[in-house]
C-alpha cells in the first residue's frame, strides 16, 4: 500500500515536472550546465522524459513496463544532477544567495533517495526491504 502510494505521488510529482519543462522552460534553461549543448532542447526532452516515465510507472497493465519507467526516471535523476550543482553554484555566487542552502543542501542529498525511490516504487529493487 505504502508502495503504491509513493509511485503514484512520484508519477505525480514527474509528471507535473514535465509538464512546467514544456510550459515555462526558462528556470530549467537557466540552470543547464554551459558544456550542454541546446539547453532548450534538453529542457524540452527531458521533459517529455519525465512525463513518459510517470505514465509508465503507473500504468496497471505491464510490471515491464513499469520497470522500464522506474529504470527512466532514476537515469533521468541521475543525468539531471549536474543541473542541479550547476543551479547550486549560480545561486551561492549571487548577493543575495537566491535558494540558499537551506534548498540546495537537502536537494543534494536528495538525490540519491530519489534514484532509489523511483527504482523501489517500480519494482526494480526491494532494497533495503524484503517482500515476503
Amino acid at each position: 500500500m505504502i508502495r503504491t502510494g509513493l509511485r503514484w505521488l512520484l508519477a505525480v510529482l514527474y509528471g507535473v515536472a514535465g509538464y512546467l519543462h514544456l510550459a515555462a522552460p526558462d528556470p530549467f534553461s537557466s540552470i543547464v550546465p554551459f558544456w550542454v549543448p541546446g539547453p532548450e532542447s534538453v529542457v524540452f526532452w527531458t521533459g517529455i522524459a519525465e512525463m513518459l516515465g510517470a505514465v509508465a510507472l503507473i500504468q496497471p497493465f505491464s510490471r515491464r513496463l513499469r520497470q522500464a519507467g522506474a529504470w527512466g526516471l532514476a537515469a533521468y535523476a541521475l543525468c539531471v544532477f549536474p543541473a542541479n550543482i550547476n543551479h547550486f553554484a549560480l545561486d551561492m555566487d549571487r548577493e543575495n544567495g537566491a535558494l540558499g542552502l537551506a534548498y540546495h543542501i537537502p536537494r543534494m542529498f536528495a538525490q540519491p533517495v530519489i534514484i532509489w525511490l523511483a527504482l523501489w516504487t517500480g519494482g526494480v529493487t526491494d532494497w533495503p526491504f524484503r517482500r515476503r
